[in-house]
């Protein structure tokens, strides 16, 4: 099949975790996989349903269309999805006005009802798309990362023990909330620092902060010469929305997670074997004292956070359930 996916950006990090990791297992099955930024020009998006004749599927990642662009879409499209990873239905959970859109959900609903077939990130987001979409036609593809590119963190160290926080200036956001939290933990256990792999930094006074700017190249490796992974998130629709890429990172990179037990993260750290989840201000301290304490520990709980990747989140898995959705696309349209 000839897949046109329509896309932020093929660098945009959903493209490049969600779409094009999977086209070299696309291709080895015989599909092609083009990549094509949305057209910013409304004349270009008139134009764009007349382009997208020779595609056999058309895929719309994450955005939600006006009612004239979905009906052009839908009619150029011999087969369409839609593939979301957000709740993109809701604001984001930093919006001054707040998660609740009418607006927004209103068009989720509408897409729902016009494409073919969607994917949702996680469980929560699949339940979410069963209001406007019947569940056979709605195919749960987790976030996967490439384990190879990670290699693994050592865990030798004993004192400065580095914390890790990957992300971008829109989610830095938690952490400007839990600032108070950070600042106990650099009070209270002795020589922890936070590395940022960021494009924007905090600054703390109880615990030092290493500013790492954010490279697609360096991400990895900069991630694996840390220690612990962390990771926050409001407890709210839009987290229940995220699929927990940041840990996925970390557990690659044989690093344990501290998290909080919001959305997927309750799911993906295994507490006590591959990190710990921790609510209150004294569980989270606990925690990364502990973890700071024991390079063993550290080791043990990166070592299983890796295999768990291994077991379901690596790519091939993720390439696996497309080519599935696929081949059952192929079978309906032969059925028809």
């Amino acid at each position: 099949m000839r897949l046109t996916a329509l896309v932020e950006s093929p660098e945009h990090v959903c493209c490049r975790y969600r779409l094009a990791a999977f086209r070299p297992f696309l291709e080895g099955a015989g599909h092609t996989l083009e990549l094509r930024p949305w057209p910013r020009a409304w004349w270009s998006r008139l134009r764009l349903s007349r382009e997208l004749h020779n595609a056999d599927v058309v895929i719309v990642q994450r955005r939600l269309l006006p009612a004239w662009q979905l009906y052009l879409l839908r009619r150029a499209s011999r087969r369409l999805l839609f593939d979301f990873d957000d709740a993109v239905f809701s604001r984001d959970s930093y919006a001054a006005k707040g998660l609740r859109s009418v607006n927004r959900r209103h068009r989720f609903g509408a897409m729902l009802k016009t494409v073919d077939g969607a994917i949702a990130g996680n469980s929560w987001l699949r339940d979410q798309a069963t209001c406007w979409l019947k569940s056979e036609r709605i195919h749960l593809i987790p976030t996967c990362v490439d384990v190879v590119r990670y290699p693994v963190a050592q865990q030798v160290r004993t004192e400065g023990v580095e914390l890790v926080w990957v992300g971008s200036s829109s989610t830095l956001q938690g952490l400007e909330r839990i600032r108070p939290l950070l600042e106990r933990i650099g009070d209270q256990c002795a020589a922890v620092r936070l590395k940022l792999v960021c494009d924007r930094f905090l600054k703390l006074r109880h615990l030092p902060v290493i500013e790492c700017p954010w490279s697609e190249s360096r991400e990895a490796q900069d991630i694996a010469a840390a220690d612990i992974g962390v990771s926050w998130l409001p407890d709210d629709d839009w987290s229940r929305g995220k699929c927990g890429l940041k840990v996925l990172q970390y557990m690659a990179a044989g690093l344990p997670v501290v998290a909080n037990p919001v959305g997927v993260q309750a799911e993906l750290v295994r507490h006590g074997e591959t990190g710990f989840l921790a609510e209150t201000d004294s569980q989270w301290i606990d925690a990364i004292a502990r973890l700071a304490g024991d390079p063993s520990l550290r080791r043990r709980m990166g070592q299983a956070g890796r295999r768990r990747v291994e077991e379901g989140y690596r790519v091939a898995a993720g390439a696996r359930r497309w080519l599935e959705l696929l081949a059952g696309l192929e079978t309906r349209r032969q059925a028809a």
